[in-house]
């Protein structure tokens, strides 16, 4: 019994690294088993909304308006800021309505149990012609704007939502050339693992919420 627990535990810890998240086990709150089957619960649901995801925004995806990745901080839905946004504004354009539409349907059908945490993104073009007094302004509005979408139209749980702006300061691509500019304004939604990475040498399982305090 003892030798199924440690190889259950190993399949876990590399089923979850692969899947961006590192698991270590410890003593506690559950037994063994009942903590891998939750553990192998979680990456089944991560892997089920991928898919989904990957089926319903194909031609997004192939666009290169949507991008889909299994990040350490859990699986990320980046959508492209010149599709949801006019430039300098943070009202949701029409045309983005059936990329959230499908977005959400993943939250509550795929992962309704799993935070979502929305990421504003700018490029680092200063703020020249509009009422935003910075990028962190605008990029804190527009995730708050897909925010609102999800839960007014939607119906996503409020109590899974949190949004934040991160403004010039997290590029994805240089900010030299016109394309590196135009993926470095984006919105990400992070749909957010409950077992999460901690220091090198210490072994811990979190709930999300408890990890983001």
């Amino acid at each position: 019994m003892k030798n199924f627990f440690i190889k259950s535990a190993i399949i876990l810890s590399l089923t979850f690294t692969l899947a961006g998240c590192t698991v270590i086990f410890q003593k506690g709150r559950r037994s063994d088993t009942e903590r891998i089957q939750q553990l192998s619960q979680q990456v089944d649901e991560l892997s089920q909304a991928q898919k989904t995801l990957e089926d319903r925004l194909a031609q997004e995806i192939q666009d290169k308006q949507v991008k889909l990745e299994r990040l350490e901080k859990g699986l990320v839905i980046t959508v492209v800021g010149d599709l949801l946004f006019d430039s300098g504004k943070a009202a949701v354009r029409p045309e983005a309505y059936s990329v959230l539409d499908k977005v959400s349907k993943v939250l509550n059908e795929n992962v309704p149990d799993f935070n979502v945490g929305i990421e504003g993104h700018t490029d680092n073009v200063p703020i020249m012609r509009s009422s935003w007094k910075s990028n962190w302004e605008l990029s804190s509005a527009r995730a708050l704007s897909v925010l609102h979408y999800l839960v007014n139209n939607e119906s996503v749980d409020p109590a899974r939502l949190s949004a934040v702006g991160y403004g010039e300061y997290r590029p994805v691509e240089s900010n030299d050339s016109k394309s590196g500019r135009q993926q470095n304004r984006r919105v990400e939604i992070v749909i957010v693992p409950k077992v999460t990475k901690v220091k090198e040498g210490t072994s811990s399982v979190r709930d999300s919420e408890e990890n983001l305090k």
